[in-house]
This record gives C-alpha cells, structure tokens and sequence, in this order.
C-alpha cells in the first residue's frame, strides 16, 4: 500500500518528460541569420508546459522540443509567420505571446481602450455630478 501511494506522489515526477532532448533543443543553428530568425521567433511564442515563460527561456523539456522544431523549419527554409501559424494550429492561439487581431485576440487588444473609455465616461459623470 505505501509502495503505491509513493508511486502516485511520484507521478509528476515522470510527466516531466520522456525522451531524449532533441538535438536543436540547445544547440544553434551554424548559420547567425538563421538563428537570429529562430531565437526572435522563440521568444514571441509560450510553453505550454511552463505557461509563464517563452520557449527560449524555459527549461521544460516540452519548450525544448518546440526549440528544436522551430530551428529544423527555420533550417528547412520556413518563415517565421509560416512556423507561427503551424504552432498555433497545433497548440492552439494560446501558444503565442502576440494574439492576432481577430476573434479572442481582437478582445485582448481593445480591452485596455474600452476600459478608458468607460473610465473617462464615469470620471465626467462624476465631475458634472460634483459641480
């Protein structure tokens, strides 16, 4: 019984991840153009594994298998929208740090304008109000 009990505590343990590292997991690629592409493009998308930081910077080992994904299409010749575009189709819009505008992503970006909006509305109801 203790044995399984210490097995079930030990579960998160093993959901680490499994494998062996990619090879461009941690590895850059030989050509400094390519790499800049891939490093810029790796710091505007999100681990789905850590959920606060970018792929370049987290140590999951989920975030280096999207390194290394992202290294072999930049190395393949893919552009940066393309690889994106794959990204989000695979892990969902969450995946990136930059939402499109559209759908969800069109929210996130006028939500800050139609709080001051309405902020600026209720400030000048409450100045005539006070006059």
């Amino acid at each position: 019984m203790l044995a399984l009990i210490c097995l079930m505590l030990a579960t998160p343990v093993f959901a680490q991840g499994s494998g062996p590292t990619p090879a461009l997991a941690n590895r850059q690629l030989p050509d400094p153009a390519q790499e800049a592409e891939a490093t810029k493009l790796m710091h505007s998308l999100r681990c789905i594994q850590c959920q606060g930081q970018s792929i370049a910077d987290s140590d999951a080992h989920m975030a280096g298998t999207m390194r290394a994904e992202v290294r072999q299409q930049i190395a393949a010749g893919q552009k940066p929208e393309a690889i994106r575009g794959w990204m989000i189709a695979r892990y969902g819009e969450w995946v990136s740090f930059e939402p499109d505008m559209k759908g969800a992503g069109l929210l996130l970006w006028l939500t800050p304008l139609l709080v001051l909006i309405a902020g600026i509305w209720l400030a000048r109801g409450l100045f005539r109000r006070g006059a």
